[in-house]
């Protein structure tokens, strides 16, 4: 196919203490750098000018709907996609720039590795968490539910597999993750209330918090991240609990006779 020019996009609201680290990771690789940011109160357009990135303001009406935003911002076919406290990680840089002077696919799936709290997360369900970030954007765009986006590629077309890391620095205390589980979970709440999705007290309430920690911490080995991959597990269950809890609040709240109990 020949040389390809490629795109980074991010989107922001309020990463400053993210932002540089992202962006630097992509300029050795791209084109242009395209970032979309939801009005930040902090230093992140300063951040962003400063290293030379294309900085636009949107209203955020969701993750989905801002990605798929800032997607069409973009000049090149191609999109490299990174949250703003993701990286490339070096090996990652150089597969890249080997794939943009031959593409051999039209779409991507990379590695993801996880620092939480300062350790690569290698088990719990969390590594490789292969998602697709580099495609072509005719054939591929942001689907999915708030909060939990993903790159939907058209029938027929073959994904490459990229197996270095994208470095996700996403917790970098539990606090931080606690705090991601309540908001990740409230989004999903009212996600599931507009689609009229309910909350059995039985099954999502008492049943999928108890599974998700036994999957998390035995089927897929979270033990083996040692206490980390204890609290990880807790945390993920405590967050199925939250969005189900407030899921049939928000039925509550609307006087709605809800599921059997």
């Amino acid at each position: 196919m020949g040389h390809s020019k490629i795109s980074g996009v991010i989107i922001t609201f309020n990463e400053e203490n993210n932002l540089r680290r992202c962006i630097n990771s992509l300029i050795p690789v791209v084109d242009e750098i395209v970032v979309v940011d939801s009005f930040s109160t902090d230093a992140t357009k300063n951040t962003a000018l400063e290293l030379g990135a294309i900085f636009i303001e949107n209203e955020f009406k969701g993750h989905i709907e801002q990605k798929n935003f800032a997607v069409a911002q973009a000049k090149h076919d191609f999109i490299l996609s990174l949250d703003a406290d993701e990286a490339l990680s070096p090996l990652l840089m150089e597969t890249i720039l080997k794939i943009k002077n031959n593409p051999t696919h039209q779409a991507y799936a990379i590695n993801r590795i996880t620092s939480y709290c300062g350790q690569w997360i290698r088990h719990s369900g969390w590594y490789p968490d292969r998602k697709v970030r580099l495609w072509n954007k005719n054939i591929g765009k942001w689907t999915g539910e708030n909060p939990h986006d993903k790159v939907t590629i058209k029938d027929g077309v073959s994904i490459g597999l990229i197996k270095k890391d994208i470095l996700h620095y996403s917790f970098p205390t539990i606090s931080s993750h606690a705090q991601t589980a309540d908001n990740f979970s409230e989004i999903a709440a009212k996600e599931s209330f507009k689609k009229g999705k309910k909350a059995n007290l039985l099954v999502h309430i008492v049943l999928n918090p108890a599974f998700t920690f036994f999957k998390k911490y035995i089927i897929d080995r979270g033990f083996l991240d040692g206490y980390n991959g204890f609290v990880i597990a807790v945390l993920s269950a405590h967050s199925n609990f939250l969005k189900y809890t407030k899921l049939r609040a928000l039925y509550a709240k609307n006087n709605e006779k809800n599921t059997d109990i």
